[in-house]
């Protein structure tokens, strides 16, 4: 399967990034996950999202309620979206300490309990705290994703507050959670790339997310790094997934643009290391182009499909 790490589904204009034309919802990121994309000459699709609102919209400002309904409401859309489509969208809950780290704790545990979320993201730079220093802020809520296995998505690349080490601090209080470096440390303020990657190199419950990694840069970090730490993720939008698909698939080819990957290992980076991560069972590549177009439909049965009857 390929799981997308990193996607953005929202029926009202992004705050912060202010995207041209209409939102982009719910039914416009199944329609763009659909593709198909080519990989390595077969039809694909991108089988699951893990989805959050634009981090914009969970800023707090005048006419948003405070609290834990505050919180809830910023997330409304993206439970809706999970309920309705539990076999494509999977629950990454967006965490602001700002309304309340509390009450951001007993959120994220009412999120994952009721509605089967598995992620959460933290966005130091939009919400304004320095993640080294406010330690207190991010304890409780990492409290729960100990306790119940939760994945964490935290966003880096750009200062003051979204360097990858400032989160040493908070990743080493907690080992037993798994830590996804988003966007391998390539923002809009700097190319912290090398910083992620030693984190990764030093930390085995670090892994790195792929997308805005620059291409030569991936295939420098995939032969230094253990198979299992790289995942597929693109921030859709503003970013279209097929570009960031490409830079992994050019693994395969020779050096010095690839590295001799079989699909096997692409599989893993594209799909099946995050689906480890959030406890979902792992698919070989399909083994031939009617294979693949038959994943491409509805009626293929599911990802962990007994393969004997494909």
């Amino acid at each position: 399967m390929i799981i997308d790490t990193h996607m953005h589904p929202t029926n009202k204009p992004d705050k912060a990034w202010r995207h041209d034309g209409d939102p982009f919802t719910g039914e416009r990121t199944l329609k763009m996950m659909d593709g198909p994309y080519t990989i390595n000459g077969k039809p694909r699709r991108i089988d699951y999202g893990c989805i959050m609102p634009p981090p914009g919209n969970t800023v707090w400002q005048d006419g948003m309620r405070t609290g834990r309904e505050g919180i809830r409401d910023y997330m409304a859309y993206i439970t809706e979206l999970v309920v309705a489509h539990p076999d494509r969208f999977i629950g990454n809950f967006l965490y602001n300490p700002r309304f309340g780290p509390e009450n951001g704790a007993k959120e994220l545990e009412f999120h994952v309990k009721e509605y089967g979320y598995k992620m959460m993201k933290l966005h130091a730079n939009m919400h304004a705290y320095r993640p080294d220093r406010a330690l207190d802020w991010l304890r409780p809520v990492l409290r729960v994703c100990d306790e119940l296995g939760i994945v964490v998505l935290i966003h880096t690349g750009d200062g003051p507050y979204s360097i990858p080490t400032q989160f040493y601090p908070i990743i080493r209080e907690f080992p037993n959670v798994n830590f996804i470096l988003a966007h391998f440390g390539v923002q809009t303020g700097g190319v912290y790339c090398f910083e992620a990657l030693y984190m990764i190199l030093d930390s085995p419950n670090v892994y790195g997310e792929s997308g805005w990694l620059l291409q030569s840069r991936i295939v420098e970090f995939a032969q230094q790094m253990e198979k299992h730490q790289l995942v597929f993720g693109t921030d859709s939008p503003p970013n279209e997934p097929g570009m960031w698909a490409r830079e992994l698939e050019v693994l395969c080819g020779p050096p010095p643009q690839g590295m001799n990957l079989s699909e096997e290992d692409l599989e893993g980076y594209l799909g099946n290391n995050m689906a480890r991560l959030l406890g979902l069972d792992p698919t070989p590549p399909p083994r031939d182009l009617k294979e693949a177009e038959l994943r491409l439909t509805d009626t293929y049965a599911s990802p962990t499909a007994d393969r004997a009857g494909v």
